[in-house]
């Protein structure tokens, strides 16, 4: 082979590397930003990035196009490894055309896509995108549809990730809005469907990027983003960090990771969490933590519905799903946006695999015309219907409160919850001891001389009926009352025990959750 072919080759593929060139990679820097390959070398284990169309050129000779084809048209793609394991990765790059979505980029993306959903493999999408590239007319359109339909067939089969890290607006939101989990980055990445110029045209309301679409907009009031991080790195390391609890695929089950961490380690502080006043909040954050492999917890949705907490960890080295009531927070409450979190967490689990682990300390869920007219009981629906479709091993440990229907809907026996066990200040009952006593015994204390005496005694009797374990346990609702000390080696043996679980749901095309 010649010299010349063989330096023409490298003329190009080190043109592809500098994309729209260094002065645009300048003005990347100077926004606070990384290019598109410096986030892969961030992402990706050293080394391990194999480059896919590197040397594809968009196909468009109008608007004067056809005097600028840049190398790789505006997305890098292929595939590299994290922590040694196999990951699918576009970085859209924004000093070419902005980034936009030409039909030669959606393709590309496309490509990679359709690789890993047969290999088996996440798939991570780094967007940086103005849009759709106008030039191209409706093309880029069908490349986006293109891109939703690969979203679409790969949900529940291989994991999808996005990190959105610079603008991603109009349809391109709906990419990301399909995958698993969405990642931010404060004041540098922004997402909505239509920019603030286009609403105070058609509402006259004067918005700025960061509030209609930034990463604590998205994180805080809409749910939309799963993680908002300080800076690129961090958001780069998180996705490093959530692969590493996943399996690569809806075959697979998550990786294991052996732990110095006794599994019959027993956490004393567990034994006085728990406040003698039922009313009195403690934080199950605490909870989860001490009973958790070296005490780490990572948390999903941190800054969404607080009232519950959702996340991963690992007991004697097995990737688990938490889902948590948190009573810090509106008492631990359900409502329609912590149904909605905790639904789409409990059934991504579900579909890959992870083991579902639910800390319970619920006094029913958010009463009021204005939840009741969002549609709380659609929406809390969802939570239940997750719930009971989810065939992987459940386990539910009642910390205190599990009162009504939401007593049901947090992985009870009743819908097929595995292994249950309650602490001995758990209290399972219809409702709280003083609503319960002023319906049963209304007649009797408006009778009485001293009514506030009247209610106090029976308020005193029901709770010593009822604010207690050892009924449902007489049923067998739940399996076992224990020591809070024992939690961890107990959740740990029931998921040695919970290993090779079978379960089925009756055949059909796919149930109807209550959208």
């Amino acid at each position: 082979m010649s010299n010349d072919k063989l330096e023409q080759l490298r003329k190009l593929k080190e043109e592809a590397k500098l994309g729209g060139g260094e002065k645009r990679i300048q003005v990347q820097h100077e926004k606070g930003k990384l290019t598109a390959r410096e986030r892969l070398d961030i992402l990706l284990d050293e080394g391990s990035f194999e480059e896919i169309d590197m040397l594809v050129r968009h196909r468009s000779h109008d608007f004067g196009l056809e005097k600028q084809r840049y190398l790789g048209d505006g997305v890098v793609t292929g595939h590299g490894a994290i922590d040694g394991r196999k990951v699918f990765v576009f970085s859209q790059d924004f000093t070419v055309f902005g980034g936009s979505l030409s039909e030669a980029h959606a393709e590309k993306i496309c490509k990679i896509m359709d690789i890993a959903i047969k290999v088996g493999a996440p798939v991570i999408g780094l967007n940086d995108s103005g849009g759709a590239r106008i030039q191209e007319g409706v093309v880029s359109l069908g490349g986006y549809a293109d891109i939703f339909l690969r979203n679409t067939l790969a949900s529940g089969v291989i994991p999808q990730i996005s990190a959105v890290m610079g603008p991603c607006a109009g349809g391109a939101v709906y990419s990301p809005a399909i995958t698993d989990f969405i990642l931010m980055v404060k004041n540098t990445s922004h997402m909505f469907v239509t920019g603030p110029n286009v609403v105070k045209t058609v509402t006259h309301e004067n918005v700025s990027f960061e509030d209609l679409g930034g990463a604590v907009t998205h994180a805080t009031k809409s749910g939309v983003a799963h993680f908002a991080c300080e800076n690129e790195i961090e958001c780069l390391q998180n996705v490093r960090k959530l692969v590493s609890y996943i399996p690569s695929n809806n075959l697979e089950d998550p990786p294991f990771v052996e732990t110095d961490d006794d599994p019959n380690r027993s956490e004393k502080k567990l034994q006085s969490i728990i406040p003698d006043n039922p009313n009195k909040p403690y934080d199950m954050k605490d909870v989860i933590t001490a009973i958790l492999d070296t005490n780490e917890f990572f948390e999903v949705h941190s800054l969404y519905a607080p009232n519950i907490v959702v996340g991963f960890g690992r007991l004697g080295g097995r990737s688990v799903g938490i889902i948590a009531n948190q009573p810090a927070v509106l008492a631990g409450v359900l409502d329609i946006d912590s149904s909605i979190k905790g639904a789409r967490f409990v059934r991504f689990c579900d579909a890959f695999n992870i083991p579902l682990v639910v800390f319970e300390d619920v006094p029913g869920f958010l009463p009021g015309t204005e939840q009741e007219w969002r549609g709380i009981i659609k929406h809390g629906a969802k939570l239940l219907y997750a719930f009971c479709e989810a065939t992987v091993p459940k386990i539910t440990v009642i910390t205190r409160k599990a009162y009504g229907g939401a007593y049901d809907v947090m992985n009870s026996k009743h819908i097929r919850g595995d292994v249950n066990y309650a602490w001995p200040s758990a209290e399972i009952a219809v409702m709280g001891p003083q609503g319960a006593v002023e319906i049963i015994f209304k007649k009797q204390i408006d009778k009485a001389e001293n009514k506030e005496k009247a209610l106090e005694q029976k308020v005193n009797e029901f709770r010593q009926k009822f604010a207690n374990p050892f009924i449902a346990a007489e049923r067998g609702y739940v399996d076992d009352v224990i020591e809070p000390t024992e939690t961890r080696p107990r959740l740990i043996r029931a998921l040695t025990m919970l290993d090779t679980k079978v379960d089925r749901n009756p055949k059909k095309k796919h149930g109807n959750i209550p959208l």
